[in-house]
């Protein structure tokens, strides 16, 4: 167990309901905006301490918050180091894992600047970070510095406190207000740079837009309950005025410690756009399937258009067509492949008024053969006729001789 800062007594508190934060010597802000996230940051030396051992970290969209420990000119350096080394290995992208990698990298600086003299032996600070990406946020976590989320006007804890207080508490042994008071509060059981084989504890939780989070020292959690965190974070507007009442109240409570308070708000969780995006991508898929829909069927009608025959009346006589009749967007969806000496009016009425509309075959073949069934049929007409009018002729003339040798004989009867 480590002991966080040399002992000191706690002085009473000022006795001022509030305390102006603003101009306070050694204090310093940081505030900005980007198209997702909103920010306010505030650090100040508090009541007590006669420096600020806290760093911390806005490195849009990565925040974080080291407080140090070491006592003078050493944990001021260790959470200077660890939060220019978090800034340096942080990851792109909201995974957990590699943002809890590079905390356990700034362990490993922390303990390298011991022991080459950049500060001093057994220094040491605590690490709370969160890399917040659309509606996604990664979260890395060593010591008693905290993070909240405010979801909905709810304050939740998101982070454990490696403390042995927290671990009277979870042990039910004392209570939450009683951790927050208890002699023992400043022990700490987990932080940089005392242990090179220290892990971070990190997850990864949703986060959607009007959220607000609280990173901070124990300069606040210890001074100030979660209800009224909760009831501050709710009624201030912006994240700057927020990480300054939230200050304040600190100071107003005693102020014993570094107080350190990063505010975000999500301002845009990203799903308008996602949503936008899928649907983008959804009308291109439609429009793919469309066109490749469309293209297969301009596909199967060629086929169809090209594979299918008709006979037709082509200027007096049976034209044979590939095709189909009609025509679309003007464009004609048969044409004249070939033509026959076969005459219209040849043919019988009722064949004559299948050909008016077009009579479909199965194949430039099969028209072929009706074509030649056509010209049988009309010699075989024509043939019939001229058999029936040599019978008629022939009729007629031995029909007058008759009539001839009965005349002749009457006569010479006479």
């Amino acid at each position: 167990m480590l002991p966080r800062h040399p002992q000191e007594e706690p002085v009473n508190s000022p006795g001022h309901d509030t305390i102006p934060v603003e101009n306070r010597e050694g204090a310093e802000t940081r505030n900005g905006q980007t198209e997702r996230l909103s920010w306010g940051a505030r650090t100040d030396i508090g009541l007590v301490r006669g420096h600020n051992e806290d760093s911390f970290l806005v490195q849009p969209p990565l925040f974080a918050v080291c407080d140090g420990m070491g006592g003078h000119a050493a944990g001021e350096v260790a959470s200077s180091i660890a939060v220019q080394t978090i800034g340096a290995q942080a990851p792109i992208h909201a995974d957990d894992i590699l943002l809890g990698a590079a905390v356990e990298a700034a362990n490993a600086a922390v303990i390298e600047g011991a022991a080459t003299g950049k500060g001093k032996p057994g220094m040491g600070c605590t690490a709370s970070c969160v890399l917040i990406e659309n509606n996604k946020m990664a979260i890395a976590h060593v010591g008693d510095s905290r993070i909240y989320l405010l979801h909905h006007g709810t304050l939740v804890r998101l982070t454990h406190d490696h403390s042995y207080v927290e671990e009277l508490v979870d042990a039910g042994e004392i209570t939450a207000d009683e951790a927050r008071v208890h002699p023992s509060r400043s022990i700490i059981t987990r932080a940089l740079g005392s242990d090179p084989d220290m892990y971070a504890d990190h997850f990864t939780l949703d986060v959607s837009t009007g959220d607000r989070l609280i990173v901070c020292s124990d300069g606040l959690s210890s001074m100030v309950e979660d209800s009224e965190i909760e009831a501050i974070a709710v009624s201030s507007v912006t994240p700057q005025s927020a990480a300054d009442n939230l200050t304040s109240a600190a100071l107003s409570a005693g102020g014993h410690d570094n107080i350190t308070v990063i505010v975000v708000d999500v301002s845009d969780d990203g799903a308008i756009e996602a949503h936008r995006t899928m649907r983008k991508r959804l009308i291109r898929r439609l429009l793919i399937f469309g066109g490749c829909l469309l293209a297969a069927m301009i596909a199967a009608g060629l086929v169809f258009v090209n594979s299918s025959w008709y006979l037709a009346n082509n200027e007096g006589t049976v034209g044979i067509y590939q095709g189909i009749t009609g025509s679309f967007m003007g464009i004609p969806l048969s044409h004249l492949e070939e033509t026959t000496s076969v005459q219209i009016s040849d043919l019988p009425d009722a064949t004559q008024q299948s050909l008016i509309g077009g009579l479909r075959v199965g194949s430039e073949e099969e028209a072929k053969k009706t074509v030649e069934s056509y010209r049988d049929q009309i010699d075989a007409d024509k043939s019939s006729a001229a058999v029936t009018a040599d019978r008629t002729t022939t009729s007629g003339s031995s029909d007058t001789a008759d009539s001839s040798s009965s005349a002749t004989k009457q006569n010479g009867g006479d």
